[in-house]
């Protein structure tokens, strides 16, 4: 895995201003950045936290070749990333290039910031791409307040020319944290299910992808069932279900060597497999006869310790962000509903009480709340509650909805949808707040997304 290495600029220099460092300590360290070259004013700011959010105008100009055509068409293939990901957001509405009055031919001199303004441009970003005697591409950035005629972030990037389309995503990560005060979620991966062929017989083959739906790969060649992919939060492995050899085994995979190992070897049945917050352990359901309860895995040792003991269907465990509290879905009253647990299994308790059957819980990054599936009335919907059940929000509903995961950052979460008859399931993001919704491009059909921590 490559990292790449960000330095400071300041306002007049492409100087570094301190010493290059890893992506994200670097992204930490612009937070407090800003370097004024006007009359100081009030620093730029979106304010995310309101339920709807009028989208900041954003002007994106084309990052400046700094050598031969190549570093041209690749400046306008950063500029595109950047521009897509921030409008597929919700939170930023790029500036149609035609409107634009000056001309950036020089990143390092400040902007006429008269010229956007009369474009009402509340941000501009400026660049450029340079290929390097060695080989690699320098690329640059700028992000200036345009109202306080002031640069809020200048970095700059050395990668391999293939890398540029990363290089994006980590400046898109750069500009919406700086804006908005939260983490970027563009520099990430979704493995997934890729389903193709007719629906009687479909061919499912884990797969993983940019965020954008860019760079897909497949990890299985889809000689056996696969289902519930979940990614680890300290490593590039992923956890999933595959049906290999009769009966449903977990699996880990490393992405990047395809090493491929058998989570334990048990006499039933094993499902809904996914990681501890520390990466050290895999929480699953496992099938006894009638019923099924939840264990914990120690990857090292492989000892596994049992969660729950009763005589319902206990399933589809997820972790709190500090690994205090579980959540699961269980049909102990009935129905299945959502209930938590401490991390030993101890007080479970049941949180949700609204009509309606309810699954697939995953606890978001943040703590803050719960993302579910909930089926009533002949409909499935995508909706978060607090932890503590209160709060109940549907988020999007329709024919059959199912499966959220959390971008890392907590504000978006995928889900995938199938509309029924003869098409299948597809990908979509909707915000936290149930604005925004839209659908992620796939090569074919495809289901149970897993969103993959920012990467390093």
């Amino acid at each position: 895995m490559q990292h790449l290495k960000p330095s400071l600029l300041n306002a007049s220099s492409a100087a570094p201003l301190f010493g290059r460092r890893s992506v994200l300590a670097g992204a930490g360290a612009l937070a407090g950045l800003g370097l004024v070259s006007g009359p100081a004013q009030a620093v730029l700011k979106l304010d995310v936290t309101q339920g709807t959010v009028q989208p900041l105008p954003i002007a994106i100009t084309d990052f400046v070749g700094g050598g031969g055509p190549q570093d041209v068409e690749a400046g306008k293939g950063v500029t595109q990333i950047i521009s897509a990901n921030l409008r597929r957001s919700g939170l930023f509405a790029p500036v149609n290039p035609a409107a634009f009055v000056e001309k950036i031919t020089n990143p390092d001199a400040s902007p006429r910031f008269q010229d956007w303004r009369v474009i009402n441009a509340q941000a501009l970003v400026t660049g450029r791409m340079t290929k390097q005697p060695d080989g690699r591409v320098k690329a640059e950035f700028r992000l200036w307040d345009v109202f306080a005629g002031q640069q809020l972030i200048g970095q700059q990037y050395f990668t391999e020319q293939t890398n540029w389309r990363r290089v994006a995503h980590i400046i898109s990560d750069a500009i919406y944290e700086r804006l908005t005060g939260e983490k970027g979620y563009f520099d990430t991966r979704i493995v997934f299910v890729d389903e193709s062929g007719p629906k009687e017989k479909r061919v499912k083959r884990l797969a993983i992808m940019d965020q954008d739906g860019a760079n897909v790969n497949y990890l299985t060649r889809g000689d056996d069932l696969v289902l519930t992919p979940r990614f680890s939060p300290t490593s590039q492995e992923i956890t999933y279900m595959s049906y290999g050899s009769g009966e449903p085994r977990v699996y880990l995979l490393n992405i990047e060597t395809g090493q491929r190992e058998v989570v334990g070897n048990f006499p039933n049945m094993s499902f809904s497999p996914r990681f501890a917050p520390d990466g050290q352990r895999v929480i699953l359901s496992l099938q006894q006869g009638g019923n099924s309860n939840i264990f914990v895995m120690d990857l090292r040792s492989k000892a596994t310790t049992r969660l729950t003991d009763t005589a319902a269907i206990d399933t589809a465990p997820c972790y709190s962000p500090d690994g205090t509290q579980i959540c699961f879905e269980s049909d102990r009253g009935g129905t299945s509903q959502i209930y938590v647990m401490n991390q030993d299994g101890s007080n479970p308790h049941r949180i949700s009480f609204g009509d309606g059957r309810y699954s697939t819980p995953v606890w978001s990054p943040r703590g803050d709340v719960i993302a579910f599936t909930k089926q009533a009335q002949g409909r499935f919907a995508i909706g978060i509650m607090r932890p503590d059940g209160s709060g109940e929000r549907i988020l999007t509903e329709g024919y059959h909805n199912e499966g959220p995961t959390f971008a890392p950052n907590g504000r978006v979460i995928m889900f995938f949808r199938d509309a029924g008859g003869a098409a299948g399931p597809q990908l979509y993001t909707v915000d936290v707040t149930g604005y925004n919704e839209q659908r992620v491009p796939t090569p074919s059909y495809a289901s149970d997304p897993a969103w993959s921590p920012l990467r390093s």
